[in-house]
C-alpha cells in the first residue's frame, strides 16, 4: 500500500514537472517579440510626453497579447493582438513626432513674429538690414511650413499603414483622403449590421481617425445596380450610419462624422459583371485634408 502511494506521488510529480517544463520552454511568437520591442522604443522616446494616450492604448494592446500568450502560448489570437500592439506603438511615435513638429512650428512662428516687430521698431538703423532680416524670417517660416507638411505626411502614412493592415484601399483625391472598404467584409448581402470580424477591420482605422479631431470625416455607402433605386439608397444609408456609429463608439468626435447613402449612383466598375458589382459595393471614408478652421 505505501509503495503504491509513493509510486503514485512520483508519477504525479513527473507529470507536473513535464507540464511546467513545457510552459517554460514555450517561445513567444515573432509578432509578440516585435510588439514588445516597438512598445519599448515608443515608451522611451517622445511618445511618453507628447502622445501619452496613444502610448497607453499601445500598452493596453500589448498587455492583451501577453495575457493571451500566458493563457495559451500557441493561440493564433496572440499574433493578431501583438500585431495590433505593434501598430499602435508605431502610431504613438508618429503622433509624438507630429505634436513635436507642431510645437516647434508654433514656437518658431511666435519667435519670427516677435523678431519682425523688433525689426520694424529698429527700421531706422537701415532699410537694407531690415529687408534682409525680413527675408531671413520668411525663409524660416517656409522651412517650418515644410516641417509641418512633413508631419502631416507622417500622420497620413500611419493611417495608410493601419488601413493596409485591414486590406482596404487608401488614396488622395481632391475631396480628401479616401479609405475604401469592400462591403462584403463588413456586411452580409442585403444587410446593414456589421459581420463578426468587421469590427476588428474598422478598429485600427477608427483609432487613427480619432487622433485627427479637427478633420471632417464623411462616410459614404455605395451599392451595385441590383435591386430598385429606392432599396439601394436606403441600404447604402443604413450601412454608412452603421460605420458612423461604430467610429463614434470608438471615440471619433460625433460632430465631425457624417454618414450619407449614395446607392448605385456612383459606380467605379461595370455592373454587368460579378466582379464589377463587387467593386461597386463599398463604403468610402473621406478625411477632409483642407486646413482646419
Amino acid at each position: 500500500m505505501k509503495l503504491a502511494l509513493i509510486n503514485a506521488k512520483t508519477a504525479l510529480s513527473v507529470v507536473l514537472f513535464g507540464a511546467l517544463a513545457g510552459c517554460a520552454t514555450a517561445q513567444p511568437p515573432k509578432e509578440l517579440v516585435d510588439a514588445r520591442a516597438a512598445y519599448a522604443q515608443a515608451s522611451t522616446g517622445e511618445a511618453k510626453n507628447m502622445s501619452p494616450a496613444a502610448l497607453h492604448d499601445a500598452k493596453v494592446a500589448l498587455d492583451g497579447a501577453e495575457q493571451k500568450f500566458n493563457e495559451k502560448s500557441d493561440a493564433p489570437e496572440t499574433r493578431d493582438l501583438a500585431y495590433i500592439a505593434t501598430r499602435k506603438a508605431q502610431l504613438a511615435e508618429v503622433l509624438a513626432q507630429t505634436a513635436l513638429a507642431k510645437r516647434d512650428n508654433e514656437a518658431a512662428q511666435a519667435k519670427a513674429q516677435s523678431d519682425l516687430r523688433q525689426s520694424a521698431q529698429s527700421a531706422q538703423s537701415g532699410l537694407a538690414a531690415a529687408q534682409q532680416d525680413l527675408a531671413s524670417k520668411n525663409a524660416q517660416l517656409e522651412s517650418e511650413k515644410a516641417a509641418r507638411a512633413e508631419a502631416e505626411k507622417k500622420a497620413k502614412d500611419a493611417l495608410m499603414k493601419l488601413a493596409a493592415a485591414n486590406a482596404v484601399a487608401v488614396k488622395d483625391e481632391p475631396r480628401g483622403t479616401v479609405i475604401t472598404v469592400p462591403a462584403n467584409v463588413l456586411f452580409a448581402s442585403g444587410k446593414s449590421d456589421l459581420l463578426g470580424g468587421a469590427s476588428a477591420r474598422l478598429q485600427q482605422v477608427a483609432d487613427a481617425l480619432k487622433n485627427e479631431p479637427d478633420r471632417k470625416i464623411t462616410i459614404e455607402g455605395h451599392t451595385d445596380s441590383q435591386g430598385s433605386d429606392d432599396s439601394n439608397m436606403q441600404l447604402s444609408q443604413r450601412r454608412a450610419q452603421t460605420v458612423q456609429s461604430f467610429f463614434v463608439s470608438q471615440g471619433v468626435p460625433a460632430d465631425k462624422v457624417t454618414a450619407t447613402g449614395v446607392g448605385e449612383s456612383r459606380p467605379v466598375a461595370d455592373n454587368a459583371s460579378a466582379e464589377g458589382r463587387a467593386n461597386n459595393r463599398r463604403v468610402e471614408i473621406i478625411v477632409d485634408r483642407s486646413e482646419p478652421r
